[in-house]
């Protein structure tokens, strides 16, 4: 059974440390720690096996700026992943302190490792590859729990992975708005209802990325029973996600306003007023929650403005396994799904691309392009 089914009156609590860690065990073991004294029911970082997340340029290409743990992306990125071992260490730290081990699964390579040599409880999918069609085939055949993230996509392909996983009793489904921060009249928390409504078999939960609590609070009250958020020790450490995470005091406030929440109800009509009340003066703000809480459709969950700069720094693309001659006719075999520079085609292509011809020679992690056809 899925750890959120346990206790259906109760919302999972997800700490995701992600890579705020800055490359250090000592680090993601005092994040751990504060995580659980600040009430998360579990930590989630991210596992990535790089040259099958990233082709060798996207990897190859220049990455400076106060940000950068390395003079190239895969340096950087290098540099903020931990080892199979450093990954037991804390699995085995978690357990000693009572709270849930995972991660998310960056690609293929990584699912595998955490299913099978890590046997975490659940394995999170995250935006970046909500629209990776091998990965949701292989994960929705696999009897790990999953918890599926889907920001960057569009109605109809979110419905689509809902098709693929409705069989399923373990499954989450996350509404989320991968830009960081996000504005608040992007939060689109009525999606909540309308995700609970069209996708009933599934677990309806909220990752965000916006400023501050009451959002994420609010969620709650609209039928989220999981909820993610990026936790930081300190905003002002090197790193792009650290502005967007909660510190521990807002956490742990967070937590506390949840459990308020989820234990009392509160009515549609009356949820403004009832936060006002649940919520610190200082995390209160009426005209964020009226932003973050306007009408929506389900056309409005598309690809939006400002979460271009996620998608086109981190959404993934058809790439080539091998070098191919002209004229073979491509089997999944030959297709691989990574982070590409230059980008190619949308993994969503993936069923229209195998079985076709290649028109010329194509060169292996090189992306698979339209007039290749």
């Amino acid at each position: 059974m899925a750890l959120w089914n346990r206790n259906t009156d109760k919302t999972f609590i997800v700490a995701e440390i992600g890579q705020n860690h800055q490359g250090s065990v000592a680090t993601a073991k005092q994040m751990m720690q504060t995580a659980k004294e600040c009430g998360a029911d579990c930590v989630k970082f991210q596992r990535s096996s790089l040259p099958d997340k990233f082709t060798a340029s996207a990897l190859a290409r220049p990455y400076s700026g106060p940000n950068s743990w390395g003079s190239t992306y895969g340096e950087h990125k290098a540099w903020l992943e931990f080892s199979p071992d450093q990954y037991r260490d804390l699995q085995r730290f978690a357990s000693e302190i009572g709270i849930v081990f995972t991660a998310s699964a960056m690609d293929a390579a990584s699912f595998r490792e955490l299913e099978q040599d890590l046997c975490v409880p659940f394995i999170k999918i995250g935006s970046g590859d909500a629209d990776n069609v091998p990965l949701l085939r292989y994960a929705a055949n696999r009897p790990v729990p999953l918890v599926i993230s889907t920001g960057m996509q569009d109605w109809d392909h979110v419905r689509s992975i809902y098709d693929n996983f409705r069989h399923r009793q373990d499954v989450g489904l996350l509404h989320c708005v991968s830009a960081y921060p996000t504005p608040m009249g992007d939060t689109m928390l009525r999606m909540i209802p309308l995700y609970r409504t069209h996708f009933p078999e599934l677990t309806i939960g909220y990752s965000g990325h916006e400023l501050g609590i009451q959002v994420t609070v609010a969620s709650v009250a609209l039928g989220a029973r999981i909820v993610e958020r990026h936790f930081t020790l300190d905003k002002t450490w090197k790193g792009t996600d650290h502005q967007a995470s909660l510190d521990p005091a807002e956490f742990a406030r967070m937590v506390r306003c949840i459990r308020t929440v989820e234990s009392h109800g509160i009515a549609e009509e009356s949820l403004a007023e009832r936060l006002r009340s649940v919520l610190d003066e200082k995390d209160f703000n009426e005209q964020h929650l009226q932003a973050a809480l306007k009408r929506v459709q389900i056309l409005d969950r598309k690809l939006l403005e400002s979460e271009k700069p996620c998608h086109d720094k981190l959404g993934k693309s058809l790439v080539y396994a091998s070098d191919l001659r002209r004229g073979t006719v491509l089997s999944e075999a030959d297709i691989r799904v990574k982070v590409s520079d230059p980008s190619g085609l949308s993994p969503r292509r993936y069923d229209s691309i195998v079985g076709k011809a290649v028109n010329d020679s194509v060169f292996m992690d090189n992306p698979v392009l339209e007039q290749h056809f």
